[in-house]
C-alpha cells in the first residue's frame, strides 16, 4: 500500500533505512487529540503486519508471552516447566532493568531451561530462544495500548508498547500535537519511578523508547531513561539530549510520527534496530545506533557482498570512505561494521589500522568498552604477524598502527595472508601520513577491501601541498564516498553543539598594520613579541573563568567539578617554551594557579605554519634546547601530580597517556600544544580552544572541534578564541565541509542576537532584555504570590529562558554589566524556583494523583552560580571575626536569603542554624576554634542522630542498616538496584508490598545522602 503523506523513492529491502523520502500530502489540519492519534499509530502498525491484542494486564501478558516463546520454539512447556522458567528466568525476583537487557542483547538470545521429563537425546535440558538474532523474521510482532499496572507506588495507564515474542521490548509514549516533547520523555521517567518495577517487573525489559507529539518523534535506549532517573539530582548530562531522531539515509529527518512510523517501525528496520544495531557496554549502558550510523555499516557490508559478487577486491571499488563529522560517534560505528563484518564466512581478517600508537591504545580501550575481546590489539610487529596468523576466531579483528602493518609488509614480502580477503579499516583516514605507507599496503595485499573514515576528507582544495605521493585526495585513497553526515547534520540534530569564535587583538604594532577588531599580523618578529605573548596570557588569565564557566559545578560520576578546560593550540615548538613561559611568570604571586601543562614533540612540516601534521610522539629528534625545556616542564608536572616521567621512551608515551586522562577527567586547566590533541582526541569536559596558530581547511576544523562534544545543559557551545585573524579561513572551511550557508548553522549568533533577541524562520525568538522586562512585569514589580498553579508554571518558565540564554551570554565578554537584576533579585528568583521545584516533586513522589509532566526543571542551569558549603563557611567565619571584633552576634537573616537561593544548601538550612547558634555562644567565650572542623563534628553528630531516626521508623536491621548508609555517604550514591537494599528490609510481606516499601526507604536515604554529603 502506498503511503499517502509520502513515497518511498529509493529503498533497498535488506536497508534498515529508505534511501529517500518525499512528502506528497499536506498535514490535516483539523484538531487531533491524543487518544486519535494513538489510533492512528496502532492502525498503521496493524497495517504493517503487526497483530492488535487487547491485553491490559499481567495475567494477560503473562498468557500470551508462553503462547509466542512456545510458537517460536516449536516446543510446547509443561505447566511446570513454564512456572520454573518464568520465575526463575524470566521474571526473576532480583533482576532488574540491567539483569532482563543482557538476556536480550548478550550471546544469542536463549536461556537454558531445564525440563520436566527427557528429551528424544536423553538430555533434560533445552535452549529457549526468547529472541531470534539469526534470522530475525521469525520474530512476531504484537502491538498492545492502554496497559493497565495497578501495583506501583501509583496507578499507571501506559500509552502504546511492542511485544518481540510476547515480551514489551518497545514502549512508545504519545502526546498530542503542541505538547512539548519532553513532557513523554518525563512521563516515560515517572513510569520507570513508579510502575516499571512492579508485579513482576516485565517492563523492565523495555529496550527502546518513543516520543512523540505526532509532529516531532524520538527514540533512545533504556539506560538513557535508567541514567536519567539514577542522575536526575546530579546528572552527567542532559539525557534528553541524548534521544535520536530518524532520518533516512540522505539524513533527512523523518519527524512526523505517520513517517517514522511506516519507516521506523517497517518490521524489517525496528528488528534491525533491536537485533544488530544495539551495544550493550561493559560499563552496562545500552547504546542505540542513530540513523547515519547505521547507514554507514550497511553501505560498507554492502560494498563488500558487491566486491565478492563481482571480483572487485584489490581495488578501490571494493571499498569507499565514510565522511561523518567529528563527534558524531564514528568509533561505534567502525566498531559494529568490524563485528558484522567478522561474521561475513570469505572474510579473513579485519584490520582497524590508526596511525598513531597512542589511538591505538585509544582506539582499543573503546571498543574494550563496547565488548571486552572483541579485537585485539598488537604491541609489536611480532604480535601483528602472530594474529595474522592465528585462525582462532577471536583473533578475526585486530588494532594496529599503520606503522606496525608497514613493517610487517617489509619484513614478510611473501606472506599468505597477502592473498587472503582483507577488510582494511582506516581511522581518521585524511591524515597526510597515508603516503608511501598507504601505498606499500595497497600494492602488496591483493584482494583487500579498504574502507576509511573521516570526518574532514581532503579535496582538492584543501590538498597538503608537502604531499607528493600518487594518493591525494581522501576519494583516490579509498574510493567512492559511501556515505556522508557532516557538521551541519550533526549540528541540525543536536549531537555536537555550535562554535562561539572571538577574534582577539591584545597587541598594537608599531609598524603600520591596519587595526581590526584583531589585526591581519604575521610577520613572524610581531608574532612572537614577547610584549604581545605577555598580554596574551594576560587576557587568558583574566577571562579563563569567565570561558570555561569556572564558577559554575556539575557532576561526574561522583565527582564534584568546576567548570571546564581548554586548550592553547600555538605556532611552534618555540611559541609554547615562550607561552609556557610566560604562565608561570604572571601565575607566580596568585594564591589560585591554573594548572599548565605543555606537550610537544618533533613534527616533520611544523615550517609548514597552517597544517596540523601529527607529531611523531617521540624526542629524540627534537633540538637539545627543546628536549631540556620539555623535560624541566615534565618535571613540573611530576611535582604538582605526584607522577614521575620524563622524555625517554615509553617515559614519554606514557606522559602523554597521563596527560590524556587527566584532560579527560578535567585536573588539568590549560593544555599549550602545537599539533597534539588537536585531531582524534575527545575530551567532554573540553570547552574551549584559544588560538595562536595559523589553520585552515580540515586542520582548522579539527581543532575547532575537540570543544563542541555534547555533556549537559551547561555546555551550550565550544569557545574559540583566536588571536589570530582566522575569519576567512572559518568561512572557507565551513563552506568546504559544509556549504556555503554553514556559518549561519555552525556559529553562535551574536551577542545583540541573545541580549535583545531575533527572527528565525518568521518567529520571534525573545533576547535576554525581553524575558527579564516580563519577568519584572509578572512577578518581580507586582510582588505576585505565585499561589495558583498557571502562575507558578509561566514563572518556572519564564526563568527557564532566562537561565537557558543568561548561560550563553556569559560567554560573551560584552555581557559584563548588562545583568539588569542584582544579584539580590536573582537570588530570590532562585529561592522561588527552587520553592516551586520542591512543591512539584513532592506532589510527585507522594500520595497525590496529580502528575506535572509539562512542567520541566533546569536543575543544571540553577546550579550553574550556586554557593556551596566551602563558601557559606568562608562567609560564616568572615561573620565569626566581625562579632568577636564588634561584640555582635552573626545575624541569620542574610545568610538564609544565601542558602535558600542554594539547590545544594537548602536543605542544610536547619543546620546551619543551629551551627551559627552553637557558635554565637562559643565566640561569646572568646572561642578560637575552627569553623571547618567545627561543622564536620556537628554535621556528624546530626547525621547519626537522623540515621538512627530512619532506622527506628523503617525497622531497618541495624548493622546492615549502618553499614549501608556509610557506604552510600563514601560514595555520595545511593543505589537503586542489587541486593543491598532489601538486606537491610525487615520482615516477610507481599512481593508488591515489599517493593512500595523499599522505594519509601531509598527515598528517605537518598535525601539523607544529599543533606549530609559534605561528610
Amino acid at each position: 500500500m502506498e503511503n499517502k503523506r509520502y513515497r518511498i523513492i529509493s529503498q533497498n529491502n535488506n536497508s534498515t533505512l529508505v534511501e529517500e523520502y518525499i512528502k506528497t500530502e499536506k498535514k490535516k489540519t483539523s484538531y487531533e487529540t491524543e487518544d486519535e492519534l494513538e489510533k492512528k499509530f496502532i492502525k498503521l502498525l496493524q497495517e504493517q503486519g503487526y497483530e492488535y491484542l487487547k491485553i491490559n494486564n499481567e495475567d494477560d501478558l503473562i498468557i500470551n508471552l508462553r503462547k509466542q516463546i512456545e510458537k517460536l520454539n516449536n516446543y510446547k512447556f509443561s505447566d511446570e516447566e513454564w512456572n520454573w522458567f518464568f520465575n526463575n528466568e524470566i521474571a526473576k525476583k532480583d533482576d532488574f532493568i540491567i539483569e532482563k537487557t543482557k538476556k536480550i542483547q548478550d550471546g544469542d538470545g536463549q536461556i537454558l531451561l531445564k525440563t520436566g521429563k527427557p528429551l528424544q537425546d536423553g538430555s533434560n535440558f533445552k535452549n529457549i530462544k526468547i529472541i531470534d538474532k539469526f534470522d530475525i523474521h521469525k520474530n512476531f510482532l504484537q502491538v498492545i495500548n492502554q496497559y493497565e499496572e495497578n501495583n506501583g507506588n501509583h496507578k499507571s495507564r501506559y500509552d502504546v508498547t511492542i511485544l518481540v515474542n510476547g515480551l514489551p521490548l518497545i514502549h512508545i509514549e504519545l502526546k498530542k500535537r503542541g505538547v512539548d516533547l519532553k513532557e513523554a520523555f518525563n512521563q516515560i521517567e515517572r513510569y520507570q519511578r513508579d510502575s516499571f518495577w512492579s508485579s513482576k517487573g516485565l517492563y523492565n525489559y523495555v529496550q527502546l523508547f518513543v516520543i512523540s507529539n505526532g509532529t516531532l518523534t524520538k527514540y533512545y535506549s533504556n539506560t538513557i531513561r535508567n541514567n536519567h532517573i539514577q542522575k536526575n539530582k546530579s546528572q552527567t548530562f542532559s539525557s534528553y539530549e541524548f534521544t535520536s531522531f530518524w532520518s533516512d539515509i540522505k539524513n533527512k529527518r523523518i519527524e512526523d510520527l505517520t513517517d517514522f512510523t511506516k519507516t521506523f517501525f517497517a518490521k524489517h528496520s525496528i528488528l534491525n534496530v533491536l537485533i544488530k544495531y544495539c551495544v550493550f557496554t561493559v560499563q552496562e549502558e545500552l547504546k542505540v545506533m542513530r540513523p547515519y550510523q547505521i547507514a554507514a555499516v550497511e553501505k560498507i557490508l554492502n560494498k563488500i557482498e558487491i566486491a565478492n559478487n563481482y571480483k572487485y577486491f584489490g581495488s578501490t571499488k571494493a571499498g569507499g570512505y565514510i565522511w561523518h563529522t567529528t563527534g558524531s560517534g564514528k568509533t561505534l560505528t567502525s566498531f559494529k561494521a568490524a563485528k558484522l563484518i567478522k561474521n561475513v564466512d570469505y572474510i579473513e581478517k579485519v584490520l582497524f589500522v590508526v596511525d598513531r600508537q597512542d589511538l591505538d591504545y585509544q582506539t582499543m580501550r573503546e571498543y574494550d568498552k563496547f565488548e571486552k575481546g572483541a579485537a585485539n590489539s598488537t604491541k609489536n610487529t611480532s604480535e601483528l604477524e602472530k594474529k595474522l596468523n592465528s585462525s582462532d576466531s577471536n583473533d578475526k579483528i585486530i588494532v594496529t598502527t599503520i606503522q606496525k602493518l608497514n613493517i610487517f609488509i617489509k619484513n614478510n614480502k611473501n606472506h599468505k595472508i597477502f592473498s587472503k580477503r582483507i577488510v582494511l579499516i582506516f581511522d581518521e583516514c585524511h591524515r597526510s601520513q597515508f603516503g608511501s605507507f598507504h601505498n606499500n599496503i595497497v600494492k602488496n595485499f591483493k584482494n583487500y577491501s579498504i574502507f576509511g573514515f573521516t570526518g574532514t576528507p581532503i579535496f582538492s582544495e584543501n590538498i597538503n601541498s608537502s604531499n607528493k605521493t600518487f594518493w591525494q585526495t581522501t576519494e583516490q585513497a579509498f574510493g567512492d564516498k559511501l556515505h556522508s553526515y557532516t557538521i551541519m547534520d550533526a549540528i541540525s540534530d543536536n549531537n555536537v553543539l555550535k562554535f562561539k569564535v572571538d577574534w582577539v587583538n591584545t597587541f598594537k604594532s608599531t609598524k603600520n598594520i591596519k587595526n581590526t577588531k584583531i589585526n591581519s599580523i604575521n610577520e613572524p618578529k610581531v608574532l612572537m613579541d614577547p610584549k604581545r605573548i605577555e598580554n596574551n596570557v594576560g587576557y587568558i588569565l583574566e577571562h579563563f573563568n569567565q570561558k570555561t564557566k569556572r564558577n559554575t559545578c556539575y557532576e561526574i560520576g561522583n565527582k564534584k567539578v568546576d567548570g571546564f578546560n581548554s586548550i592553547f593550540c600555538v605556532s611552534s615548538i618555540e611559541a609554547a617554551k615562550k607561552y609556557y613561559q610566560e604562565f608561570k611568570k604572571q601565575q607566580e604571586s596568585k594564591k589560585e594557579k591554573l594548572k599548565v601543562v605543555t606537550i610537544f614533540s618533533y613534527a616533520p612540516n611544523e615550517n609548514i605554519s597552517d597544517t596540523i601534521d601529527e607529531e611523531e610522539q617521540e624526542t629524540t629528534k627534537l633540538d637539545k634546547t627543546s628536549r631540556d625545556f620539555l623535560d624541566s616542564a615534565i618535571k613540573d608536572y611530576n611535582e604538582y601530580f605526584e607522577t614521575n616521567f620524563s622524555t625517554d621512551g615509553d617515559g614519554f608515551q606514557n606522559y602523554y597517556k597521563d596527560v590524556s586522562k587527566r584532560m579527560v577527567d578535567k585536573t588539568i586547566d590549560l593544555l599549550i600544544v602545537v599539533n597534539m590533541f588537536l585531531t582524534g582526541f575527545d575530551a567532554k569536559t573540553l570547552n574551549t580552544l584559544w588560538v595562536d596558530k595559523n589553520l585552515k581547511f580540515h586542520g582548522l576544523l579539527q581543532a575547532y572541534s575537540r570543544t563542541n562534544r555534547i555533556l549537559n545543559s551547561i555546555k551550550t557551545h565550544g569557545n574559540i578564541v583566536c588571536f589570530r585573524n582566522l575569519l576567512d579561513d572559518t568561512n572557507e572551511a565551513l563552506a568546504l565541509f559544509g556549504n556555503e550557508n554553514a556559518e549561519s548553522i555552525v556559529l553562535l549568533k551574536t551577542f545583540e542576537d541573545y541580549y535583545d533577541g531575533y527572527e528565525e524562520n518568521g518567529n520571534h525568538i525573545k533576547g535576554y532584555s525581553e524575558l527579564i522586562d516580563e519577568l519584572k512585569t509578572n512577578f518581580l514589580n507586582n510582588n505576585v504570590d505565585l499561589k495558583s498553579e498557571m502562575d507558578k508554571k509561566l514563572f518556572i518558565k519564564t526563568y527557564n529562558s532566562i537561565l537557558r540564554i543568561k548561560n550563553i551570554l556569559t560567554s560573551f565578554d560584552e555581557f559584563e554589566g548588562k545583568e539588569i537584576l542584582t544579584e539580590r533579585n536573582f537570588q530570590d528568583c532562585k529561592s522561588k524556583y527552587l520553592y516551586i521545584c520542591e512543591e512539584f516533586r513532592n506532589k510527585n513522589n507522594g500520595d497525590s494523583e496529580i502528575i506535572n509532566d509539562d512542567i520541566i526543571f533546569e536543575n543544571e542551569l540553577i546550579k550553574h552560580d550556586d554557593i556551596d558549603v566551602d563558601y557559606i563557611l568562608r562567609l560564616i567565619w568572615k561573620l565569626a571575626q566581625e562579632k568577636q571584633k564588634n561584640k555582635k552576634p552573626i545575624d541569620l537573616n542574610d545568610l538564609k536569603k544565601i542558602i535558600l537561593s542554594s539547590s545544594i544548601l537548602r536543605n542544610k538550612e536547619d543546620l546551619i542554624e543551629d551551627f551559627c547558634k552553637k557558635l554565637n555562644i562559643e565566640l561569646d567565650l572568646e572561642w578560637e576554634g575552627n569553623v571547618e572542623f567545627e561543622w564536620k563534628k556537628i554535621l556528624k553528630q546530626k547525621e547519626l542522630q537522623e540515621r538512627e531516626k530512619i532506622i527506628k521508623e523503617e525497622k531497618l536491621k541495624k548493622e546492615e542498616a549502618n553499614s549501608y548508609f556509610e557506604k552510600c555517604l563514601k560514595n555520595k550514591e545511593v543505589s537503586e538496584f542489587g541486593d543491598d537494599i532489601s538486606k537491610i528490609l525487615t520482615g516477610s510481606i507481599l512481593s508488591n508490598e515489599r517493593n512500595i516499601r523499599k522505594n519509601e526507604v531509598i527515598k528517605k536515604i537518598k535525601n539523607h545522602v544529599e543533606r549530609f554529603n559534605d561528610l
